[in-house]
């Protein structure tokens, strides 16, 4: 395998195989359409995201329609949820795993030394994912309200999870060429400044379209007190858990150094917003708390809804060991991460780093947003 690799190259390797399982997977829909399409895409990847888009909690696969369930004949084929299952996990972690191969080539392509001057002018971008994934969700609430998708199947598909992950990818990686030939044509002193200004327009447009919806729809309000609310107690746990480093294990961070802070505050985010969106979202003026949709969140709610009294969790609510757990990873990650990493594989360890914020972050920011808009 190795001699394989070095006389055809890595890059030429992992596109063949790109390649061949793509074809793959084609040629099986085609060649075994209910066995392969119906029964393993549709139900496991592509139905959830149909249901998501248009506000389902079900939506079966009958005769080559796709129906909400309740709408769906008696002998209706298989259904799909919105969210993960374990069968989805399995196949959208081996994605992950080639698109991040893909992405160390590009890399090394473009042959970026300034790591850690890239990993912050990346920061916007991991809140647009977010702030995007909530256009979608408005795009629901017109639906919802109207009976109308503005943006129409399957183009709305690019804004849901996982398929979002790709769109602002490709977004992502179109800014950062863009920046790089800026700054060796001598139009800016580093590609970090364009590629921010880059990520913070994007993010702008995306909520000044949600701020458009909120002043002239009703079915899109706004709830400044979560909005802030969340940012603050992300920021207060984030201050919190840094200091206790400082105090108790200074030398934790001395690898992602300040970046370090900023992993601590994505995954505080994302803890946050889903204690008051689970727990507390009433108390801003919702109708109703937020339900989670992923299977962590909903096994740490239903855990701690059954092991603790029922008059404690009418106090503290159920989702806040979620913020606990989010902040451990956090943690353990910096730990991880130490100095000897960034010395031998700065490039990879930059990578995983900015994985990790976007795995916290992005949903974080969803989470968040979305209950900010009521959406």
């Amino acid at each position: 395998m190795d001699d394989f690799i070095d006389r055809y190259g890595p890059v030429r390797v992992w596109a063949a195989t790109v390649a061949l399982l793509a074809s793959a997977i084609t040629l099986g829909a085609i060649l075994f359409p209910q066995r392969v399409y119906v029964d393993i895409i549709w139900h496991y990847f592509w139905g959830p995201v149909v249901a998501d888009a248009h506000g389902w909690s079900c939506v079966t696969w009958a005769g080559g329609e796709q129906l909400e369930c309740a709408a769906a004949p008696g002998d209706a084929g298989p259904t799909a949820s919105p969210g993960y299952t374990v069968q989805s996990y399995a196949g959208y972690i081996p994605t992950l795993v080639i698109l991040l191969i893909g992405i160390i080539f590009i890399i090394k392509r473009l042959d970026i030394d300034r790591y850690r001057a890239g990993f912050y002018g990346l920061f916007p971008f991991f809140l647009f994912g977010g702030v995007l994934r909530v256009v979608e969700d408005a795009n629901v609430a017109t639906y919802t309200a109207t009976g109308e998708l503005p943006i129409q199947m399957p183009w709305n598909g690019i804004l849901i999870s996982p398929l979002i992950y790709f769109t602002v990818f490709f977004f992502t990686l179109f800014a950062v060429l863009v920046s790089v030939w800026l700054e060796r044509n001598g139009y800016v002193s580093g590609y970090e400044y364009p590629l921010a200004g880059i990520g913070t327009l994007a993010l702008a447009s995306a909520l000044g379209y949600l701020g458009y919806l909120a002043a002239t729809k009703p079915y899109v309000e706004f709830y400044p007190g979560l909005l802030l609310v969340t940012l603050g107690g992300a920021t207060i746990a984030t201050a919190i858990t840094w200091l206790l480093i400082q105090q108790f294990a200074p030398g934790l961070n001395r690898g992602t150094e300040y970046m370090g802070i900023v992993v601590i505050w994505a995954h505080a985010v994302d803890g946050v917003a889903n204690v008051v969106g689970l727990d507390w979202a009433t108390v801003f003026g919702h109708s109703a708390n937020l339900i989670p949709k992923h299977p962590i969140n909903r096994w740490i709610v239903n855990t701690t809804g059954s092991v603790l009294p029922a008059d404690i969790v009418a106090v503290t609510g159920d989702a806040w060991p979620f913020l606990l757990v989010k902040l451990a990873a956090a943690v353990f990650v910096i730990w991880i991460f130490d100095e000897t990493v960034f010395e031998d594989s700065p490039r990879y360890a930059i990578l995983l780093m900015i994985t990790v914020v976007a795995v916290g972050l992005g949903p974080g920011t969803r989470d968040m947003i979305r209950a900010t808009f009521g959406v």
